[in-house]
């Protein structure tokens, strides 16, 4: 897949010290992404709005809010994540997603 006609910020976000990046990528509908790379560990994220996480390469298991297990999700899955959340990630050796922000 490709994006065409957007803005990408140069500068990475960078989180748990540096084993979790991502470039953030804006549409010209005004849609924001952001495209990242997760190494192995342990994660707890938060959510503004809600969140489509797509599965590019690699691995993960995700708990979600109001569950109580993990769940895997590999190349071509993906979840979503309500706003205003949080939810909970292991990765084993990496994975690399791309996230969708759903401003309503």
């Amino acid at each position: 897949m490709k994006f065409e006609k957007v803005d990408v910020v140069k500068e990475a976000n960078v989180y748990f010290g540096g084993k979790v990046t991502s470039r953030t990528v804006y549409f010209e509908s005004g849609e924001k992404k952001t495209l990242g790379f997760m190494l192995a560990g342990e994660y707890e994220f938060g959510t503004a709005a809600e969140e489509v996480m797509e599965i590019l390469g690699g691995d993960m298991d995700a708990c979600l809010p109001g569950e109580t297990e993990f769940k895997n999700y590999g190349r071509g899955m993906q979840f979503t994540v309500p706003a205003n959340s949080k939810f909970q990630l292991k990765v084993r050796e990496f994975a690399d997603y791309c996230c969708s922000y759903i401003e309503k």
